[in-house]
């Protein structure tokens, strides 16, 4: 009688022990990055604009963290000059 109440615990437990293990696995291998850029004929160089980078800049993420008030007005000042 305990047996038939402790199964479905089991059961589900032992489903929810296999999901959590699958999407940790899943993390620990991240999809494959390209080593090398894709070649470009010296025609195609000509014809193609460059790149322009999205990440933001170390003024603006100080600018960030003072508006969030991660950090105060003195120790943004500092980091301000330090970047010139």
């Amino acid at each position: 009688m305990v047996f038939m109440g402790i199964f479905p615990l089991l059961v589900i437990g032992l489903a929810v022990w296999a999901i959590m293990e699958g999407s940790r696995r899943r993390d620990d291998h991240p999809a494959p990055v390209q080593s090398q850029p894709p070649t470009a004929s010296p025609g195609q160089l000509a014809t193609q604009t460059p790149a322009v980078s999205t990440a933001p800049s170390a003024r603006a993420l100080l600018d960030e963290r003072y508006a969030k008030g991660e950090i105060g007005r003195e120790e943004y000042l500092q980091c301000r000059g330090d970047l010139g």
